[in-house]
C-alpha cells in the first residue's frame, strides 16, 4: 500500500515514530478519562494504518477520495457525489521544513506544513487524494493552491471577502462550479435526492458535535478540552456515521457523569482565533496542565465546524444550493470585512459557557487573525473579561515562556 501511495519510507517512518511518544505524553497521562475515549485514542493509533485502508478500499471500489483544508468547503457537494472528503493534516512542526523548500519562511506554519507534507510525500492522506479542494481565505494558501497543482490536482473555491447579497449570489456559482467539478471527477451526477441525503448525513455530525460542547457548558465541565479538541480533529476525516456512534456513546458516558457529580471545578477559558489541525496540541496541553480548563474554542476546529445546520428542506437543486450557500457564508472567519459576526460569538459564548477568561491564539504570520486581535480585546475589556493574546508556531521553543504566561493570567483572574 505504502509503495502504491509513493510514500517517503524513511521520512514517514519518521513521524510515526514521534507521534505515540507525543500522544501518550499529552493525552494518556490525564486523569479520569472517560472510557468512550478509548475509540479516539484507537483512531489515533491507526490514524495512518486502519482509516487510509478503508480510503484505498473506497477507491479500489471505484470511489474517489478528496482532501479539503477548510471548513468553508462543502462536505456535502463531495458525500453527494459518493466521494469520501478528509480534512487533511497541516499541525506539525514535521512538515515545515519540506514546505520552505518551495515557500518564504516568514510564511504561516499551517501553510507550510501542509505544503510540505504534500512535497515530501510523507502525509499517506495527501497521497490518497484524487484532488484537492483550495479555498481563496489568504493569500498564503492562495499562493500555495499553485505550488500545489504542481504535484497533483487542485480545485480552488473562490470564497468572497464581503457578505453581501452580491457575495451571496457569487457563492452559490462556485458551490455549482464545484458541483460540476466533482462530477467530473467522479463520473456521479448530484440530485435533489442524493444532496439532501448528504445534507442530512453532515447535519447529523454537526449535531453530535453539538451536544458534545453544550455538555462543557456545565460547571465543571465533564471533559478536558484537549479530548475535545482531538475529538473534533477526528472529525475531518473519521467515517460519519462511526464517528457520531462514538461521540454519541462519549456524551452519555458524560451526562452520567454529571448526575453522579464530585468534579473538580477549574477556571473556565476559551479559546479563539486560528485552526489547531492535527497534532497541534500544544496550547491546551500548556492550560491544561496550568490548572486551568478550556471548554470552548471559537475557532475552525471549534465551534466554526459544525454550528449551524444546512435546511434541508427544499425541492430544487438551487434550493439546496441556496441553503448550502448561506449556511456556509454565515462562517465569521477573519477573512471577511467587516467581521463583526466573529465578536458577537465570542461575547455569546462568554456567556453561554461563562467563562472566566478568554486566550486569543493566532499562529504566527497570520495577519488576518492577528489584526482582529485588538477589536477581540477591546470588545472583551469593555465588558471585564479577562483576555491575553498568544502568537506562536508549531515547535515547542517558546513552550516555557508560555506556560509562564498562562499561569501569570490564571493567578490574574
Amino acid at each position: 500500500m505504502w509503495k502504491k501511495l509513493n510514500i517517503n519510507l524513511e521520512k514517514h517512518d519518521e513521524l510515526c515514530k514521534v507521534l505515540p511518544e507525543l500522544y501518550g505524553s499529552v493525552y494518556l497521562e490525564q486523569e479520569d478519562r472517560p472510557e468512550a475515549m478509548n475509540y479516539f485514542n484507537y483512531v489515533i493509533s491507526e490514524v495512518h494504518g486502519a482509516r487510509i485502508q478503508e480510503l484505498e478500499q473506497h477507491k479500489k471500489n471505484g470511489g474517489k477520495i478528496v482532501g479539503t483544508f477548510c471548513v468553508f468547503v462543502p462536505d456535502e457537494v463531495i458525500l453527494a457525489t459518493g466521494a469520501l472528503g478528509v480534512g487533511l493534516c497541516a499541525g506539525s512542526q514535521f512538515w515545515v521544513g519540506d514546505g520552505e523548500k518551495v515557500l518564504p519562511k516568514n510564511l504561516c506554519p499551517l501553510i507550510k506544513a501542509f505544503t510540505g507534507a504534500k512535497v515530501g510525500a510523507t502525509c499517506p492522506y495527501f497521497q490518497s487524494c484524487d484532488m484537492l479542494v483550495g479555498e481563496t481565505t489568504c493569500d498564503g494558501k492562495k499562493k500555495a493552491w499553485e505550488i500545489l497543482n504542481n504535484y497533483t490536482k487542485v480545485h480552488v473555491m473562490d470564497l468572497p471577502q464581503m457578505k453581501r447579497e452580491k457575495d451571496y449570489t457569487k457563492w452559490k456559482e462556485e458551490i455549482k462550479d464545484f458541483i460540476s467539478k466533482m462530477e467530473e471527477l467522479t463520473g456521479n451526477k448530484v440530485t435533489v435526492e442524493n444532496l439532501k441525503e448528504a445534507i442530512r448525513l453532515s447535519n447529523k455530525k454537526r449535531k453530535a458535535l453539538k451536544r458534545l460542547y453544550d455538555l462543557r457548558k456545565h460547571k465543571p465541565s465533564p471533559i478536558s478540552g484537549l479530548d475535545c479538541l482531538l475529538i473534533s480533529q477526528i472529525a475531518f476525516y473519521d467515517d460519519i456515521n462511526r464517528f457520531c456512534e462514538n461521540v454519541n456513546k462519549l456524551c452519555d458516558e458524560l451526562e452520567e457523569k454529571i448526575k453522579k457529580g464530585n468534579l473538580k471545578e477549574k477556571k473556565r477559558l476559551m479559546i479563539t482565533g486560528t485552526p489547531m489541525a492535527l497534532p497541534n496540541w500544544k496550547i491546551h496541553h500548556i492550560i491544561e496542565t496550568s490548572g486551568a480548563e478550556i471548554v470552548v474554542e471559537e475557532t475552525c476546529t471549534g465551534t466554526r465546524y459544525f454550528e449551524n445546520e444546512v435546511l434541508e428542506t427544499g425541492e430544487t437543486l438551487d434550493d439546496l444550493i441556496d441553503n448550502l450557500a448561506k449556511r456556509y457564508l454565515n462562517i465569521n472567519c477573519a477573512c471577511f470585512t467587516p467581521n463583526s459576526g466573529r465578536i458577537d460569538d465570542i461575547l455569546r459564548y462568554t456567556k453561554e459557557y461563562d467563562v472566566d477568561g478568554v486566550i486569543d491564539c493566532n499562529l504566527s504570520f497570520c495577519h488576518t487573525y492577528a489584526v482582529e486581535d485588538k477589536s477581540i480585546r477591546d470588545m472583551l475589556k469593555d465588558k471585564n473579561i479577562p483576555v491575553m493574546h498568544i502568537e506562536t508556531d508549531y515547535s515547542t521553543e517558546d513552550s516555557g515562556q508560555i506556560k509562564t504566561r498562562v499561569e501569570a493570567f490564571l493567578e490574574m483572574i
